[in-house]
């Protein structure tokens, strides 16, 4: 990127009429983040590599407030466009964040699957020079055409509405990225008419006008369509969202993961993934996920903000939401853990299990249709089928504190704050409101009765 400055400017001041929602264009998800997130992030990659540290201007209109509050902690300059009169204006909106140093490039916020190499590229080219990023497309309908002489140099770019039909039948287009010298920018911009199809003001006329004074025009093509695609309505999101899943699964596999089927894997945030990982179908993996060597994750799975450590297996049909699996951990099927569940080594959490707020410590177990809510359960412990741990009073959340070796029969529930010691066993059936003593056998159950000659109520025949 060499030694010129660099400046950033994100147009997001579309409505988004297509897409038919009150949320604004620009804040609709691909991969679990806003569109916008992704252009962002993209801008903070080239400005930390670029001679000069400045923030991207992010040009807002329509849902500006819902957009700043989104975004809130987002390192950016904010620019309103209060009456939009096209991208010409939107870019003119954001010159009093600019200066006349260096080159201003100019992003979509609807474009979110950008590559950092093709912008790098962009910025590559000589620093005089108008820079447009294209694409030769099948069918170019609804983008502006790039007009080139006989010679092969880019003179002008017509939008769609604009087009002759000679004109229209060009496949290359302008993608809407483009890179500006700044010294001319705000004398362009101020030459803008509206004398056009839509009554605007194009941002694309700077073409022409850089041409008529001499400067150097460049168009430097994209790699592939799928990056440059912009996002007008629900279709093609959706078609975004499966590009970006599809790449997301090809940097996995680069990197030495199993995928059963890459079609059903949904990647919704940031995932770092170990050695010989194993991913079954139908897993969708939102936040920031941890897959550490050897885990293996059954289909239908849903894991959020987790860490997985090693050799560590999700059976099928299970939900970990802000937990912590510890190594050789088995979990489900159909099991659930909630936020602030922390699972040693070789803990068996089973099937239809629910674990919130607790620590389980080495070797121990729940296997079977419990919940274990605000506990700390020591190492070895085996919880039988059926046991609950009571911790809400309908007023405050108590904890439960059960000793290594313990051993809690079926069908009981430990009613918080109580403390079971090591080695204790409680009787199945029991309810547990005092402390059990270590190395004890304690039960509430009832004796058990038998009534002879007892007979069950009989049903009348009908008369």
């Amino acid at each position: 990127m060499g030694s010129t400055p660099l400046q950033i400017v994100i147009l997001a001041a579309g409505q988004g009429k297509r897409m038919r929602s009150s949320l604004p264009k620009v804040l609709h998800p691909v991969g679990g983040q806003p569109l916008i997130g992704h252009v962002l992030a993209l801008a903070e990659q080239l400005l930390a590599d670029a001679a000069k540290a400045t923030r991207p201007v992010l040009v807002h209109g329509h849902g500006g407030d819902q957009l700043q509050a989104v975004l809130s902690d987002a390192d950016c300059l904010w620019s309103h466009q209060g009456n939009p009169r096209g991208t010409g204006d939107a870019l003119a909106s954001a010159l009093p964040h600019l200066t006349p140093d260096g080159r201003v490039l100019v992003l979509c916020g609807d474009v979110p699957l950008l590559r950092v190499e093709t912008l790098r590229a962009l910025l590559a080219a000589p620093a005089d020079a108008v820079v447009i990023l294209t694409a030769l497309l099948d069918d170019p309908t609804g983008y502006g055409r790039i007009l080139r002489d006989a010679h092969g140099d880019v003179r002008a770019i017509v939008e769609q509405r604009d087009a002759s039909p000679e004109q229209l039948a060009v496949r290359e287009i302008n993608t809407g990225t483009l890179l500006i010298p700044a010294e001319h920018l705000a004398g362009w911009l101020a030459r803008l008419d509206a004398h056009n199809a839509q009554g605007e003001l194009y941002l694309t006329d700077i073409v022409a006008m850089a041409v008529a004074d001499g400067v150097p025009v460049l168009g430097v093509p994209a790699a592939s369509e799928a990056e440059i695609m912009g996002i007008n309505d629900r279709e093609q999101l959706a078609r975004c969202e499966r590009e970006f899943q599809r790449r997301q699964v090809e940097r996995l596999l680069i990197e030495g993961v199993t995928v059963r089927d890459p079609a059903r894997l949904d990647v919704r945030g940031k995932l770092d993934v170990g050695r010989d990982v194993e991913i079954d179908i139908n897993v969708i993996l939102e936040g920031a996920v941890v897959l550490a060597d050897g885990v293996r994750i059954g289909a239908h799975c849903i894991l959020r903000n987790a860490v997985i450590e090693a050799g560590a297996r999700i059976e099928p049909f299970s939900l970990i939401d802000g937990a912590r699996v510890g190594p050789g951990a088995v979990v489900g099927p159909y099991a659930r853990l909630r936020p602030g569940t922390e699972l040693a080594t070789d803990v068996h959490v089973g099937n239809f299990v629910e674990v919130k707020n607790s620590r389980l410590a080495a070797g121990a177990k729940a296997n079977h249709l419990s919940y274990v809510g605000d506990a700390d359960v020591g190492a070895r412990v085996n919880i039988g089928a059926g046991t609950i741990t009571c911790n809400y009073d309908g007023a405050s959340k108590h904890r439960t504190v059960i000793g290594d070796d313990a051993f809690i029969g079926s069908n009981s529930s430990l009613v918080a704050p109580v403390s079971i010691g090591e080695g204790a066993t409680i009787g199945a059936g029991s309810v547990i409101s005092r402390e059990a003593p270590a190395g004890g056998l304690t039960l509430t159950r009832a004796p058990q009765k038998s009534l002879p000659g007892w007979q069950r109520p009989r049903k009348q025949p009908p008369e």
